[in-house]
């Protein structure tokens, strides 16, 4: 006992890794991306309510109330925690009663009366036995932590599923909005083009247009009405989606928000911290680093088997006739340790130490792998918004020009200075302007939420695992 008070717990002792080696350290600081887009202010919890959007609050809350992969994720959460408290109950002394009534006699010859039937009687039996498994080389201390550990990326797990359940309802509720702004602007195309259509045959029936010009415009409209139906199906599609997220069934969908047609934009900088602040807040992170003290625990779990393990324990009982019950000669007991050890084979021991150890350093890799991924995705993020940012002031400013030319040409037509064709040719270059405009408009949505969840989606370290 004195032995393994002074041996300490087998196995290494955890010592949680540094996130970024002493090289990477720059990578602690602000990001390279986003530029003028971003700023190093910390992202709030609830980031989705940046986009003051009540209908985009709501639909997050009951995605994270209903959602079917966090209920599993939940689910395993509260496994992870039973299997904690049953390795804490390892520590504590095991107490086990029995006993029972019983009818009958032994056979003649087992009493060596073959020929003799002995009386029937009434019978008892009762007992208690204790027991209490002496951790003296600290095989149930590395359990218990171990156990501990595994709890603790089972409700980093949960709070990865938030950001994928938050992200992807915010994503797709953007998703329904562009659609629908895609689809006025795609519809008002259709409009212009069916006057220009209108005016091609009027011209040809004149005898000013002829049949060439007629059939172009009508392969033009048939052209921009081809682009409605795959928007209404991305929408429908997205609408379908948001009900599932949400857990409802697809015919389910929220019906107002079927008619929205503004995608939801943060208004001005995104606040994004920097990468030390990432880190902390991402869950898969969290996530790897508990998983790696999980895996350093198991090695020593498996160094314990090369030891003893000594087991005290303590039997009372007491059987006989039920006249004699409670009498002082029906009564046994017993008391002393259990002591079990394998050895001198100790090869399947140290087989499973290899392998815990090998499992540990995979830990770690994996653990190393998804910081560096966290950085990546995070300045991957930031880069395509800033980026999408600059081609939409690009096509907002081309869209305003092409505004000024058709109010011009309209002016010029109705002083006759102009033809139709040239105020209608004017009008369709405005259309297809606001068409690469509304797209640019749902990718930024798009890209703003996706910042967020390469961000880690505000659950910072230490969050509970109750949905907030």
């Amino acid at each position: 006992m004195l032995a393994g008070c002074a041996h300490g717990p087998v196995g290494p002792d955890y010592v949680a890794p540094a996130a970024l080696t002493a090289a990477q350290s720059a990578s602690a600081g602000p990001f390279l991306s986003g530029g003028a887009a971003a700023s190093d202010a910390t992202m709030p919890v609830h980031w989705w309510r940046l986009f003051d959007d009540p209908q985009l609050d709501g639909l997050i809350a009951q995605a994270l109330a209903h959602n079917t992969d966090l209920r599993q994720a939940l689910a395993t959460f509260e496994r992870a925690v039973a299997l904690e408290a049953e390795a804490h109950g390892s520590e504590q002394p095991s107490v086990t009663l029995q006993g029972g009534p019983s009818f009958g006699h032994v056979s003649g010859l087992s009493v060596l009366q073959p020929d003799h039937v002995p009386p029937s009687r009434h019978n008892y039996s009762m007992g208690m036995a204790v027991s209490y498994q002496l951790d003296l080389f600290g095989q149930l201390r590395r359990a218990v932590e171990a156990a501990e550990a595994d709890a603790g990326a089972a409700g980093a797990a949960v709070d990865l599923v938030r950001v994928s359940v938050a992200g992807g309802t915010a994503q797709t509720y953007a998703a329904v909005c562009s659609s629908g702004l895609q689809l006025r602007v795609a519809r008002a195309s259709v409009r212009l083009q069916e006057e220009a259509l209108g005016l091609a045959q009027r011209l040809q029936r004149a005898g000013k247009a002829s049949t060439m010009d007629t059939a172009r415009a009508r392969a033009q409209l048939e052209i921009l009405r081809a682009a409605i139906p795959p928007l209404q199906a991305r929408r429908q599609q997205a609408l379908y989606r948001l009900a599932t997220l949400t857990g409802a069934p697809p015919r389910d969908f929220p019906e107002a928000i079927s008619h929205c047609e503004q995608p939801p934009r943060v208004a001005g900088l995104l606040p994004v911290g920097d990468g030390a602040a990432l880190l902390a807040r991402r869950p898969d992170v969290r996530q790897a680093e508990r998983s790696l003290a999980s895996a350093t625990a198991r090695i020593g779990v498996a160094t314990g088997d090369l030891y003893p393990k000594v087991t005290l324990g303590l039997s009372s009982a007491s059987a006989g006739f039920v006249e004699r019950f409670a009498n002082r000669e029906t009564f046994s007991y017993s008391v002393g340790p259990l002591i079990s050890w394998s050895f001198p084979n100790t090869g399947v021991a140290r087989a499973r130490i290899t392998q815990a150890e090998a499992t540990a350093r995979g830990a770690l890799a994996r653990f190393e792998g998804i910081v560096l991924n966290a950085l990546r995705e995070a300045e991957a993020a930031l880069d395509a918004y800033a980026r999408e940012l600059d081609r939409h002031a690009a096509l907002a400013a081309a869209r305003d020009q092409s505004l000024t030319v058709a109010d011009q040409a309209r002016a010029l037509l109705i002083s006759g200075k102009v033809g139709q064709f040239d105020a209608l040719d004017a009008q369709r270059t405005l259309a297809s302007h606001e068409a690469a405009l509304a797209e640019s408009d749902a990718r930024l949505a798009e890209y703003q939420v996706g910042v967020f969840m390469a961000l880690g989606g505000g659950w910072e370290s230490g969050s509970t695992a109750s949905p907030p």
